[in-house]
């Protein structure tokens, strides 16, 4: 129906533009008929024979501007369907029919030759910056490794305060690579059934200390189920979520558990987040009233996790309550990705 609205819209439109173009035509075709009907009436012609004449005329002029209009007509759909391909032009653009025409269709080409000059341009400028910066990434680790062993070596309160410090440093680092690789076309993506209690012990083993640090609790037990996922990106969300709970829980515990329909739970007794703060928490840089209060939060962490849930063929959503505690739930169960 909306198709057919759309014709039925672009039909009357490109109507309206013929005749448009076509007035002045028209107004000189009805002018030099008024006045052969003018000077057929003075030498008192037979009716029947002005008559003959004038609708063999009108025939001819409904004819040619019903083949005029046709072709017009396949001309605009033409020239939409090449903007709606905007910004890649046709190889051979409709036919010129004027001098204006053809120049429009010149400065058409070169503005269609100097965009795709800018998007190499950009997409190289583009590339060359996720290299520089996932190779920063990676030579960053070095140092970090080196401080992190150095800092193994004593347990003091100083050290253990310096190796959270450096593994907040870490996850940072970790959320750069992620936001590149996000953004990237080249995602090395690999989808399978994965194991989906060794992917929570991964996220759980990572942030084991934090909770001996904090003395939180950790509700999980084995939920022996197989989901269709890739196991990087899934733990990357996973451990993204654990962050937020761990962060702003200072007492009780995290739950993780899994509810019907292949759907994971991560809830926490933490400070909960505001009503107003709630629909926008995906947003990127929105760090909310809690975030604005820790003032370490960069507001990236859930726009990733969403992103690459989406990705995934998975559904991410929260429920709060400030005071109460977070429940984060995601939907693993990808049946649109088994269908495509």
């Amino acid at each position: 129906m909306d198709r057919e609205n759309r014709n039925r819209k672009s039909w009357y439109s490109a109507l309206g533009s013929f005749l448009a173009r076509r007035w002045a035509g028209l107004l000189l075709f009805l002018a030099c008929a008024g006045i052969f009907a003018l000077v057929f009436s003075l030498y008192d012609l037979e009716l029947e024979a002005v008559l003959y004449a004038g609708g063999l005329c009108l025939l001819l002029l409904l004819a040619v501007l019903a083949a005029d209009f046709c072709r017009s007509l396949a001309r605009r759909r033409r020239y939409e369907e090449i903007f709606r391909n905007l910004p890649l032009l046709p190889e051979e653009l409709p036919a010129t029919r004027t001098v204006e025409e053809a120049d429009l269709q010149e400065i058409l080409k070169e503005l269609g030759c100097r965009m795709e000059a800018a998007l190499t341009e950009w997409e190289n400028w583009r590339q060359e910056s996720m290299d520089y910066y996932t190779t920063w990434v990676h030579q960053i680790k070095t140092p970090i490794s080196v401080m992190r062993m150095t800092l193994e070596g004593e347990d003091t309160e100083e050290h253990r305060e310096l190796s959270a410090e450096l593994f907040r440093i870490e996850q940072y680092v970790e959320m750069v690579l992620s936001y590149l690789r996000l953004d990237s076309d080249s995602s090395d993506y690999v989808f399978q059934e994965y194991d989906l209690d060794s992917i929570i012990r991964q996220a759980v083993h990572k942030y084991a200390p934090l909770f001996v640090r904090k003395k939180l609790r950790l509700s999980y037990e084995p939920v022996n189920v197989k989901v269709l996922t890739d196991e990087k990106w899934l733990l990357f969300i996973l451990e993204q979520i654990l962050s937020n709970s761990i962060k702003y829980t200072q007492e009780g515990s995290v739950s993780i558990p899994l509810a019907q329909d292949k759907v994971l739970n991560i809830s926490d007794t933490g400070i909960g987040i505001a009503p107003e703060d709630l629909p926008r928490i995906f947003e990127k840089g929105f760090t909310g009233y809690n975030g604005r209060s820790d003032k370490k939060s960069t507001g990236l962490g859930l726009y990733l996790c969403k992103k690459a849930a989406g990705r995934l063929s998975h559904k991410i959503s929260v429920q709060s309550k400030p005071g109460a505690g977070t429940v984060v739930s995601i939907d693993l169960d990808t049946k649109m990705l088994r269908t495509e």
